[in-house]
């Protein structure tokens, strides 16, 4: 029943072609991202890159129009192509990219922060999808951030999980690679990663690698989210383990009622996702309480998106704006930011402040000093 019902949520599918560029139109905003992706290069038009395995990595510069009127956490989808850049989602422009050419895009696109924000995305998602995506999160939650996008070769089928884990296995290096660019370039002062569903366990598991293979991780790379991670819990404490103590601060979104992760744990005979722990139970609060700075939010009372619950983290007008004012900021969520409803959030340098209108539950492990 759980399965025919994701199934039925996947069949509502965009049609292909949804990368065609479109010429902008007055009042619309355009947020310029860099994309790297393991995907193999299509030739159909609109597509870019397909679930196929490429080799090596493909970097381009895609802009993507947002519609001015619009909820934040939507995204308006074109139903034909090419879409209405008044009202849809579209693509102003896309320009591959040498690896030679990422210094200079660093370097115009970083900021007066300097901060890179590199996306990874989750199981059953193609290019053009994660490229919408990672667009709306982006915008929505005003990260004064460069975004990038780190794209592994997901097929876009509910049907295909284990090929995708497969594939998000032969990304791990080339991610590896990317987050170390970024690092090294001097244009990039920080680094926030937010990783979703099975891209987080793609996230850890490249983290690991730069920790293994250079000694730790760069303190440019300070700041980890993971949102509905797809990973067990045992082998999520063994990567952190693995990292040693130079690894960033970690920020877990998890829910228990996210029917994609249900899934996931039945096809994992009955091992519990990290990004569906339930926090008022002892022993996930044991295997997680001794690893410092870690903050697992659970946000399974929020309400938003569609009835798999596994887009909370960008659909949520609230999380999305948390994500955005606090997280990549640099700050840390506590107990007592968001406990009880109508709670209000205050930013630094801000007197606004973040309304949460759901209840959520903080657990937050001791907080790690990098040095």
């Amino acid at each position: 029943m759980l399965a025919t019902g994701l199934l039925m949520a996947a069949c509502a599918s965009a049609p292909r072609g949804l990368l065609q560029t479109v010429a902008p139109v007055p009042d619309t905003y355009q947020l310029d991202m860099l994309t790297a992706t393991t995907r193999a290069v299509s030739d159909e038009p609109g597509v870019l890159y397909d679930g196929e395995r490429g080799r090596g990595v493909s970097f381009s510069n895609i802009v993507v129009s947002i519609p001015r009127n619009r909820e934040p956490g939507t995204i308006q989808v074109p139903r034909t192509v090419p879409g209405n850049p008044a009202t849809d989602f579209t693509v102003s422009a896309a320009t591959s990219l040498r690896k030679s050419d990422l210094p200079r895009w660093f370097a115009s696109a970083g900021g007066r922060k300097r901060r890179a924000f590199i996306f990874v995305h989750g199981f059953n998602t193609p290019f053009d999808r994660a490229v919408f995506r990672f667009a709306q999160l982006a915008h929505d939650s005003d990260a004064n951030a460069a975004p990038i996008l780190f794209s592994w070769p997901s097929r876009g089928r509910l049907l295909d999980y284990r090929l995708d884990l497969d594939n998000a296995s032969y990304s791990r290096s080339d991610l590896a690679e990317v987050l170390m660019m970024a690092a090294r370039s001097p244009a990039v002062g920080e680094i926030v990663v937010l990783a979703h569903s099975m891209g987080g366990w793609l996230a850890v598991e490249a983290l690991k690698q730069v920790a293994l293979k250079n000694g730790g991780i760069p303190a440019k790379i300070n700041n980890l989210i993971l949102a509905s991670p797809d990973l067990d819990v045992g082998v999520f404490r063994r990567q952190i383990e693995d990292m040693g103590p130079r690894r960033p601060r970690i920020t877990i979104f998890a829910s228990q009622n996210d029917r994609a992760l249900q899934l996931s744990q039945f096809l994992a005979r009955g091992a519990t996702r990290l990004g569906a722990i339930d926090l008022s139970r002892e022993d996930y609060q044991s295997q997680l309480g001794d690893l410092k700075g870690i903050t697992v939010v659970d946000i399974s009372a929020i309400k938003a998106g569609d009835r798999v619950n596994h887009d909370t983290y960008a659909s949520s007008p609230e999380i999305v704006q948390l994500i955005g004012n606090r997280l990549i900021e640099g700050q840390v969520i506590t107990d007592s930011d968001v406990t009880g409803t109508g709670t209000a959030l205050e930013t630094v340098g801000s007197a606004a402040g973040l309304l949460i209108t759901a209840p959520i539950r903080v657990f937050d492990a001791a907080t790690t000093r990098r040095e």
